[in-house]
């Protein structure tokens, strides 16, 4: 259905199929509508009432179904998104590849020392770190191919080979629930790997869903919300108070919530 898209040196993603449209979303809402019965402006206006007040159903009767070739472990945590369905090559029944992920120089950075799952300040010794990528992988494939070449059961000998190896999957979800996925996985905070798959998958979803894509933008990936004592906070500012210490917000907690007004400072001078 479309080309492939190269994700880093070995990985792609090609969407297969797709079920549905925006005026589908539309339909299901309405039930008994047909098919060009209505204006473009007025299929917009529901899409995006749906999107906002979280009427989910209509967007769960659409779907989208990749093939993707992707590190092991950024295969684990896409298959953490429950709601899909998955079918991955499989390793005991064949040879599996012989293609490791090696992060790209401007990946390679120290932990953050803020977030424990998250990347900091740049690393100096890039190339000492590629070397030791390049060295546990080659002992690994080593290792596969003559235990292999032993017989030993494939699915033993697997066993071997590191989270870095790439496997392959198909993938299928309903709207929604993709919709939810890249609200995760496409945010700053997600994992860089994973975030180049979840980038290349919405740009090969947005032209096929336009106005629901626009109302996902607006009302999910771009929007946030708002604590009760976050929101008591901006009752008092608008009052001309702002004293964040009394409503009890622990450190980490107001560390957000100011992240989240820079968020909105930030929409403002665009």
């Amino acid at each position: 259905m479309s080309e492939e898209v190269k994700v880093h040196e070995f990985g792609f993603v090609k969407l297969l199929d797709i079920m549905g449209d925006d005026e589908e979303v539309e339909n299901a809402a309405r039930i008994s509508y047909g098919q060009g019965t209505r204006k473009t402006s007025q299929t917009r206006n529901l899409i995006r009432y749906l999107m906002r007040h979280k009427h989910t159903s209509p967007f769960e009767m659409c779907e989208v179904k990749f093939h993707m070739k992707l590190p092991i472990f950024v295969m684990r945590q896409i298959v953490r998104h429950r709601t899909a369905n998955l079918n991955e090559y499989s390793g005991r029944y064949s040879i599996m590849s012989n293609d490791f992920y090696v992060p790209h120089d401007d990946d390679i950075q120290k932990q953050s020392k803020q977030n424990n799952q998250g990347r900091g300040e740049d690393i100096e010794e890039k190339g000492l770190v590629k070397y030791e990528f390049n060295r546990i992988y080659d002992n690994a494939s080593w290792a596969y191919k003559n235990l292999l070449d032993l017989d030993l059961a494939r699915e033993l000998s697997r066993a071997v080979l590191p989270v870095g190896n790439y496997t392959e999957v198909i993938w299928k979800i309903d709207l929604h629930n993709f919709f939810k996925f890249c609200k995760l996985r496409m945010d700053e905070h997600a994992q860089k790997e994973v975030r180049d798959y979840a980038d290349a998958m919405y740009a090969m979803v947005k032209p096929k869903f336009p106005l629901c894509c626009e109302a996902f933008e607006d009302y999910q990936q771009n929007a946030v919300s708002f604590s009760q004592r976050e929101m008591n906070i901006i009752r008092d500012n608008l009052n001309g108070s702002w004293v964040m210490s009394k409503y009890g917000l622990s450190e980490r907690e107001s560390t957000e919530f100011l992240e989240k007004l820079k968020t909105i400072e930030g929409e403002e001078e665009k």
